[in-house]
Order: structure tokens, then C-alpha cells, then sequence
């Protein structure tokens, strides 16, 4: 079991209580002094003082100590949070191994109550450099963030609902499921990642899938990628056909954004150049970006 299954496992409803409301005291504060704690849980200060304790040994809080006592959430006491809501709401029964760690989010397997394999995305915008994030994520300069916690959650909330919007397109992305403050839960796709992908069948038609959504992402729904390249298309057998799915939404821009036509540009221009070294599949550049605008109906 995961090190974050296990401390989930370890916690009863007093200290998902005193998580929660750190964390909703966070906006005003860096750290939330001991005394605005016990006030909100009513809870005698010795029992406060217990939870705070085991909650900071755990790691899902840090302490501040200065010219006052104060905590605030760690990104596993968000990871918990996000759990247990997704837990109580009926969207997972436990959590399995962890996929990938990256600087902008951690992957886990997921268990549903009807024993479903699905994918539990963590974001972690902001683990590394906040400063930095803002400088490349359009949306972190849109609003006023106080703190990387509040851009985490934006960022999942963003991916969560741009992929309903592109399922609804059946644009060629992962099912999303639910999500709980910066994690979202989408269904599993059995497959490999394209750049790992040694010998397609048709990669022809793969390139051709691929664009499609890209196409979809741009005239039905209004957004582009922003990030897209070999390391995030996962390639799916499916019904004796390979599908591939483009994955990882948060960055997206809306077409009307200043960069969206350099973005788009870029998006296209990274899958056509792998396609062209990888597999020898070559298109004109031109022609997929028409293709992809809506100006033509096919690009070959």
C-alpha cells in the first residue's frame, strides 16, 4: 500500500477536521495561529494541541514558530484532504500504486466501490517555483493567488473541466470522473506513451487521431493544448485499432489568447517533427495547421 493510503489510515474525523479548517483559514493567513484553530473546531485546547501534533508528524501540516504559533498545509495534507472527499462521496475505495511523480502533479491508480481501475491525478502547480509557474501558466496571472495551494486547486479544476468540454466533442482525451480541490479522477486508459511507442500499425492514422482532437480542441470547444508533444499522448489498442489520447490539459489557453495561434503552432509543429524522425511519417506543417484551424477538410 502507498505511503499516502497508509497515513490516510491513520487519521479519524477530528483530524480531517482540524485539516479543514487550516485550510480554509489559509487565504488569510500563511500560517493560521494555534488560537484561530481551537476557536473555529471548539475543541479544548489540550485535544487541539494533541491533533496538531500527530498532524504534524504525519506531515500534512507545518509549523511556524515566531512572535506567534501558527500552521499551514503541506501539499500531502491537501493530497489527504482531496482523498477523504473523494472517499466520503463514493468516487474512490482506495488508492494503489503511484505512476508518475513530475514537477506539476503526482499519479496514482485508483480502486472505485465497483472495483474500476481509474486514474487519480494530484496537481502540484507551484511545488517547485511558484514564481516560476506564474511566469509560464497564462491563468496563474489572471488572479490574484495567494499561495501555491490555491493555484493547485485552479489548475485541477481547469483540467477537470476542460475534459468534459472535449468529451463532449468525443475528442480523443481521458474520461474525466470527478475531482476534489486539486485532484481529479479520470477513467484509466490501458496504454503506452507515444514517445515509448516502438512499432505502430498505422502511424499514419495515429498522427491523423491525434490532430483530430487537437482540431476538436480548437473549433468546438475553443481552447489549444499549450503543451503538447510525444510524452503526453497515451496510445491505446482498442478494439483492434490504436487510439491515442492526448492527456494533461491544465496549461491550456482559449484561442482568443495572445500566444493561442504560437501555442497552436508549436503544439502541431512537436508532434509533426516526431512523427517525421520517429515513425517517417511526413506531412506538410502548413497544411496540418489549416487542417487543425478548420480551413481544410483533410491534410493528405
Amino acid at each position: 500500500m502507498v505511503f499516502l493510503a497508509l497515513t490516510f489510515k491513520k487519521l479519524v474525523e477530528n483530524d480531517f477536521k482540524i485539516l479543514r479548517v487550516i485550510e480554509k483559514l489559509l487565504p488569510r493567513y500563511e500560517y493560521v495561529p494555534v488560537e484561530r484553530i481551537e476557536q473555529r473546531v471548539k475543541m479544548p485546547s489540550k485535544h487541539v494541541a494533541l491533533i496538531l501534533r500527530k498532524l504534524n508528524r504525519l506531515g500534512l501540516i507545518e509549523r511556524r514558530i515566531g512572535d506567534y504559533v501558527g500552521y499551514r498545509l503541506t501539499f500531502m495534507g491537501l493530497d489527504i484532504l482531496a482523498l477523504k472527499a473523494l472517499v466520503d462521496r463514493g468516487v474512490l475505495s482506495a488508492l494503489g500504486d503511484k505512476l508518475g511523480v513530475g514537477k506539476e502533479s503526482d499519479v496514482y491508480i485508483g480502486i472505485t466501490p465497483s472495483e474500476e481501475k481509474v486514474i487519480v491525478k494530484f496537481h502540484k502547480l507551484g511545488r517547485t517555483s511558484f514564481r516560476g509557474v506564474t511566469r509560464v501558466r497564462a491563468f496563474a496571472t489572471t488572479k490574484p493567488f495567494s499561495s501555491w495551494l490555491m493555484l493547485a486547486k485552479v489548475s485541477g479544476q481547469r483540467e477537470y473541466r476542460v475534459l468534459e468540454e472535449l468529451c463532449k466533442v468525443h475528442a480523443n482525451v481521458p474520461m474525466p470522473i470527478s475531482y476534489s480541490r486539486h485532484a481529479v479522477v479520470a477513467k484509466f486508459i490501458e496504454g503506452i506513451e507515444l514517445y515509448r511507442y516502438k512499432s505502430p500499425v498505422n502511424p499514419g492514422n495515429i498522427l491523423y487521431q491525434i490532430m483530430e482532437t487537437v482540431r476538436k480542441a480548437y473549433l468546438d470547444v475553443g481552447v489549444v493544448h499549450g503543451d503538447l508533444s510525444e510524452y503526453n499522448v497515451m496510445v491505446s489498442f482498442e478494439n483492434e485499432h490504436e487510439k491515442p489520447y492526448i492527456i494533461d490539459w491544465p496549461q491550456y489557453v482559449e484561442k482568443d489568447h495572445p500566444s493561442a495561434e504560437h501555442l497552436l503552432r508549436r503544439d502541431v509543429e512537436y508532434i509533426a517533427k516526431f512523427f517525421k524522425k520517429k515513425y517517417r511519417v511526413i506531412v506538410s506543417l502548413d497544411k496540418l495547421l489549416k487542417f487543425v484551424k478548420g480551413e481544410i477538410e483533410n491534410y493528405y
